[in-house]
């Protein structure tokens, strides 16, 4: 009888008392890191949006967005994938996919995709899709299928070949869009540091790598140029890095942002609530952004060879340089370029974990 008591008691400290304690521990050193992280950067604001409706695809500068709890509207809700394996393909096998191009028109809420025709100097492939598909038009233009996005396995709207059959020649091999709605009863969940244990609640995006949403700053950008220029005289665009949001930062502080832990948006005239987003962590890069999105051109050496001599500087991700701020959004709303960019906490506790 003993025994059973001592284990019932086991049981008892393992359940709710270990788990207190290790909450009071973390939310001590977390409270730890901001302290020691420095004073709140000054206000700035957003310069330019940016989204980019089929993922490794081109881009679209936009003045407004509505910010959704998976990122900002019409971003990366679209993917390439092989077929008949569904895996999702990336401008890292495929440079040539940033010269797909989409344009929005908001009168029709018509997406237009084009690409340059293979083996011809003016002709164009081209199809058109509900940039906000009912779920009437999905039933009678896709079938449902499992894709894959790194280690991720999701359920995606698989477009009829009858509207994009065509791109196959483009590719050079059989390929199909797939279609993520923001709204889904079987949403992505986020891993890494947006996983649930690590982020405190559950999220979820459509097709990132990993978070709903990537800041970037001008005065970052305009330090790593001057590097880039000293070293090899070319000017790196900064949509090369894909961000969504685009803010000016300190142009005496570059990089500051590693530091960001919690920011907010709001309007100059407050007229709307305001917007917070959580930063998970730095965004780790790639050779992505070697890429010239215009000509899919790739730069041998530039920038991964000047991010790699200074901003390889998260623990967590060694082997590769960093360049903006992953972010998962608390609350939905329009988001409008002049608006007021805020940094409400700061840690030096960034780290990131691998989710691939």
């Amino acid at each position: 009888m003993a025994a059973s008591s001592t284990t019932q008691l086991v049981v008892i400290v393992t359940a709710f008392i270990v788990p207190v304690l290790s909450y009071i521990y973390l939310t001590k050193r977390q409270q730890v890191q901001e302290q020691s992280a420095g004073p709140l950067p000054a206000p700035t604001e957003i310069t330019a949006l940016f989204i980019h409706p089929i993922k490794s695809c081109h881009g679209i500068s936009v003045q407004s967005a509505k910010l959704l709890p998976t990122g900002l509207d019409l971003d990366r809700q679209w993917m390439w994938v092989t077929y008949p394996k569904f895996e999702f393909l990336t401008i890292r096998q495929n440079a040539r996919m940033t010269l797909i191009r989409t344009s929005y028109d908001a009168k029709s809420d018509i997406l237009t995709v084009t690409a340059p025709a293979p083996n011809s100097i003016d002709e164009k492939l081209e199809f058109s899709t509900p940039a906000h598909p009912s779920q009437e038009w999905l039933k009678a233009n896709t079938t449902v299928h499992d894709a894959k996005i790194w280690s991720t396995v999701t359920p995606a709207h698989v477009y009829s070949t009858d509207l994009t059959g065509r791109f196959n020649e483009f590719f050079g091999k059989e390929v199909r869009l797939v279609y993520k709605s923001p709204i889904s009863d079987k949403p992505r969940g986020l891993v890494s540091n947006g996983a649930p244990n690590v982020l405190g609640r559950v999220g979820s995006t459509c097709f990132p790598d990993l978070m709903p949403v990537l800041v970037g700053t001008e005065s970052s950008i305009d330090d790593l140029n001057s590097r880039v220029k000293a070293s090899d005289d070319v000017t790196i665009d900064v949509r090369r890095f894909r961000p969504n949001i685009l803010v000016k930062g300190d142009p005496n502080v570059p990089w500051d942002e590693d530091r960001w832990k919690c920011v907010k948006i709001s309007s100059k005239s407050g007229g709307q609530s305001p917007i917070s987003l959580d930063i998970t962590q730095r965004c780790a890069r790639c050779h992505v952004p070697n890429v010239d999105p215009k000509t899919a051109e790739e730069h041998k050496r530039q920038p991964w060879d000047t991010l790699m001599k200074f901003r390889r500087i998260d623990e967590g991700i060694k082997f590769k340089p960093c360049y903006g701020m992953l972010c998962v959004p608390r609350e939905t709303g329009e988001v409008e370029v002049g608006m007021k960019f805020e940094v409400t906490k700061v840690t030096n506790g960034h780290r990131y974990i691998s989710g691939f």
